[in-house]
Formats: structure tokens, sequence, C-alpha cells
């Protein structure tokens, strides 16, 4: 009893803060993949995740707004699994919003795709206007030149604004040929390679998941999910 009584007596005096340190929260630690991807979490998690997006795709914004939350807290935050966003571009307002996302590197990524998708609905309904007034841009213009004024007047440019980024930064982020080469190569690779069918689409370790585009599907199939 008294040995009992000596450890307990010890344990208490072991800082809290000392105890709270061993728990790491894994949705901070971001990094690029190979493929230019951005993954979130434990690298040595048992679960790795992908989730291939097109940011003017609906379906995409809701799982980002209603699923990607619960897949970060329940999963990702305590170790058990990593998640990797890869774009899988269907157009030129994509690939826009696509380059914007990756302003400011990794750290602000995370940040910077779910207030994309959380704003959808309203820079949707300025590309549609967009579109009827610029369907064939001028030969004379450079890509970067045609997806900046697609930045400026669509109002993809005023929710990064309100993420604390500049004209002039944004101007830059979406002229940035190596951020340019790596969206292009995971749109090559999701629809040619790996081919997917739509998105969102996810592989689970490695495997495509078949039927699987909604966050109840992709739950049910992770560890634990399914109770």
């Amino acid at each position: 009893m008294k040995i009992r009584a000596l450890i307990l007596g010890l344990a208490a005096l072991v800082p809290a803060t000392a105890i709270a340190a061993k728990a790491v929260d894994w949705t901070s630690r971001v990094t690029v993949s190979p493929i230019g991807g951005h993954v979130m979490g434990n690298p040595a998690a048992p679960t790795k995740v992908v989730e291939y997006i097109s940011y003017t795709c609906s379906h995409c914004a809701h799982f980002v707004n209603e699923g990607a939350p619960q897949l970060k807290a329940g999963w990702v935050k305590t170790g058990k699994a990593t998640v990797e966003v890869r774009n899988a571009v269907r157009d030129r307002y994509d690939m826009t919003a696509a380059l914007l996302a990756r302003c400011g590197g990794p750290a602000r990524f995370y940040g910077n795709h779910a207030a994309l998708f959380a704003n959808q609905s309203a820079w949707i309904s300025q590309i549609e206007a967009y579109e009827a007034a610029n369907s064939k841009p001028s030969p004379d213009q450079k890509p970067s030149a045609i997806l900046q004024d697609i930045g400026n007047k669509t109002g993809l440019y005023t929710v990064m604004a309100k993420r604390g980024f500049s004209p002039k930064q944004l101007d830059a982020c979406v002229a940035d040929p190596a951020a340019l080469k790596a969206v292009t190569g995971m749109t090559n690779d999701a629809w040619n390679v790996t081919k997917i069918t739509g998105t969102p689409s996810f592989l689970l370790n490695g495997k495509l998941m078949a039927d699987t585009s909604t966050w109840e599907a992709l739950r049910a199939a992770l560890p634990g999910g399914g109770k």
C-alpha cells in the first residue's frame, strides 16, 4: 500500500502541461505530397484517405462543408488517419480556385480550401454571368492573365482578400508556374491514370472506392466508422 501511495503521489507531482503535451493535434501538420497534394495528419497513421476535388463541384462543397470537419475531428486529429486533397480540375474557373487555394503555402492551404468551398454558392453565381460575357477569351491574352481576370471578376479574389491576401499576392499565386504544373499534373493523374469517374472521389489506403462520393459512404469504410 505504501508503494502504491508513493506512485500515486509522484503522479500527482507531474505538471498538467507535461501530460497535455503528449496529446498531439495532428490537424496542424500539413505537408505537400510528391504529386503536389496537401496531406494533413500523422504520417504514421494506418489509414490514408486521398480526396479528389473540383472547386466548381457542388457535391465537393457539400462534402467539405459537412463531412470534412467530422473526418478531421474523429480520425485525423487523433493520428488515426491522414487526408490528402488532390485536384481534379474540370474548367478554367476550377483551375483559378485551385491555384488560389495554394496561396501562402501548406500552412494556409486548408483554411483557403475551406473558405473557397464555404463561399462557393456566391462566386459560382458570378461565374455564370462572367461565362456569358467572356465565353471566348482573346487569343492575345496570356493564360495567367485569363485566370487573373476570372479571379478579379467572379468573387474568388474577394473570398481570398478576407483571408488576408492582397491583389498583388493573388495575381502572383494564379501566375505561379510551379503551382500550375502541380495542379495540372494531379488533374491528369486523377482522370487519366487513377481514372476517377467524378468528384469527389476517394482513395482509401491506395484503393479507389467505388460508388463513394458522400461523407456517409466514406465514414462507413473508415475503421470504427461503421458503428
